[in-house]
């Protein structure tokens, strides 16, 4: 006698959420100032915006972005908007800090554009393994958007969850 097998995980109802899935496949750089800087320690006003005038922005065109000194000079926040009002035009996101600072922008830009309606009651699995990296910072703001609307929300891969939150019966 034949005993059908029947995929219990596929007749869960359950709804896959991957991350992996909102990854900006976009280059990420980051620009440093330090390079700017008189000495190593200051950055002079009109020599920094004479290198933003003369300086060609161009390479930087459809890349990610993240502005930082990594020395420990005196640098004004008007230097960090006067770079990004160059870098603007030509990359697609700027941001201020380092790499993972820059990673996490780009996630929550991508959770923003997410529809929290179309997991409205549903039982969602927030997938735990990539192949890129995801922010922990991102795991936190898709579970701030999504605990509004979700059944329950669940860790990990279908076969084996880890329950975070059920809505309480009403």
């Amino acid at each position: 006698m034949e005993t059908e097998i029947v995929n219990r995980v596929a007749a869960s109802g359950l709804v896959t959420l991957d991350l992996e899935a909102y990854y900006h496949s976009g280059e990420r750089v980051v620009y440093d100032l330090k390079d700017n800087l008189y000495m190593g320690l200051i950055l002079k006003e009109k020599d920094f915006r004479a290198f933003l005038k003369e300086h060609d922005w161009s390479p930087y065109a459809g890349k990610n972005v993240a502005i930082t000194c990594t020395e420990d000079a005196i640098v004004p926040t008007w230097a960090y908007m006067l770079l990004t009002l160059q870098l603007q035009p030509y990359a697609h996101t700027v941001v201020f800090g380092d790499l993972n600072d820059l990673e996490e922008k780009l996630y929550f830009d991508a959770i923003a554009r997410i529809d929290p309606e179309e997991y409205r009651d549903a039982r969602v699995v927030v997938k735990g393994c990539s192949n890129v990296p995801v922010p922990t910072a991102a795991y936190v703001e898709l579970t701030r958007v999504l605990r509004p609307v979700v059944q329950s929300l669940l860790f990990g891969e279908p076969c084996s969850t880890v329950p975070l939150y059920k809505r309480p019966k009403s």
